[in-house]
C-alpha cells in the first residue's frame, strides 16, 4: 500500500461535532523525498523509496550521500520502500501530508516501546493470585507448570513465559483521520499509535491499491 513516513509528536484530544472529547495522536508527516524508483525490468519489482528527516552529512556514509545526491536532496535519517503508488513519481519529487487529504482511514506501522525482560504477569497478563495449583506452589507471580516431565520431556514452542517485552514492529489498522494541518505537516489520527515521542512511523492508505 502507498503511504508516507512520519514522526510521532504526542497525544492530544479534540472535540467532535457531537461534543465528545476524542483522544488523538499527532504525527508529523513529510515532506518525504523520493530517492529511488525501482522497476520490474531493473529490480524485479516496482516500488518507491521515500526518505524523511534531515541528518548531518558528517554522520552519513559516503555511499548514502552519493545515493541522496542522485535525488538532489540532503542526507536523510529514515528510508523506507513502499509499493502500490498509482501516480508515476520521479526521483527528487516531494510528497507532503496533503497526499492523505482524500483518505478517511489510515494504517500506521511503528516500533512499540521496549519494556525489557518482564515476567508473565506483565508480559502475558497472568492473574498472579488465587490457589497455588498447577505447579505454582506458594509463589503468586510464578508462571506455574510449563509441561510434563516424562513426555514429551521438553517445553513446547510458544509457551507463555517471561522474556523480552515490547520493542516489536506493530501495525495498527484503520485509524480514522481527524484533521490535517498542511502548514505544519501535521496529521491527527483518532486513538493511539505505538512507539514513543519522536519515533518514526509509516502511514499507509488502505483505500488505494
Amino acid at each position: 500500500m502507498p503511504g508516507l513516513i512520519g514522526k510521532k509528536i504526542g497525544m492530544t484530544s479534540v472535540f467532535d461535532e457531537n461534543g465528545n472529547n476524542v483522544p488523538c495522536t499527532v504525527l508529523e508527516v513529510g515532506p518525504c523525498v523520493i530517492t529511488q524508483i525501482k522497476t520490474v525490468e531493473k529490480d524485479g519489482y516496482a516500488a518507491v523509496q521515500l526518505s524523511f528527516g534531515d541528518k548531518k552529512e558528517k554522520n552519513t556514509t559516503g555511499a548514502m550521500m552519493g545515493h541522496f545526491k542522485k535525488a538532489n536532496t540532503s542526507a536523510k535519517r529514515k528510508v523506507v520502500e513502499l509499493r502500490g503508488f498509482v501516480k508515476h513519481w520521479k526521483m527528487g519529487d516531494i510528497i507532503t501530508v496533503d497526499y492523505f487529504k482524500d483518505d478517511v482511514w489510515l494504517d500506521v506501522t511503528a516500533q512499540s516501546k521496549g519494556k525489557g525482560f518482564q515476567g508473565v504477569i506483565k508480559r502475558h497478563n497472568f492473574a498472579g493470585v488465587g490457589d497455588a495449583t498447577h505447579g505454582q506452589h506458594n509463589r503468586s507471580r510464578a508462571p506455574g507448570s510449563v509441561g510434563a516431565s516424562s513426555f514429551p520431556s521438553r517445553v513446547f514452542k510458544g509457551m507463555r513465559m517471561a522474556g523480552q517485552t515490547g520493542n516489536k514492529t506493530v501495525k495498527i489498522l484503520n485509524l480514522r483521520k481527524v484533521k490535517i494541518i498542511p502548514e505544519q505537516n501535521l496529521l491527527i489520527l483518532k486513538g493511539s499509535v505505538p512507539g514513543s515521542k519522536g519515533s518514526y512511523v509509516v502511514i499507509e492508505s488502505p483505500d488505494r491499491i
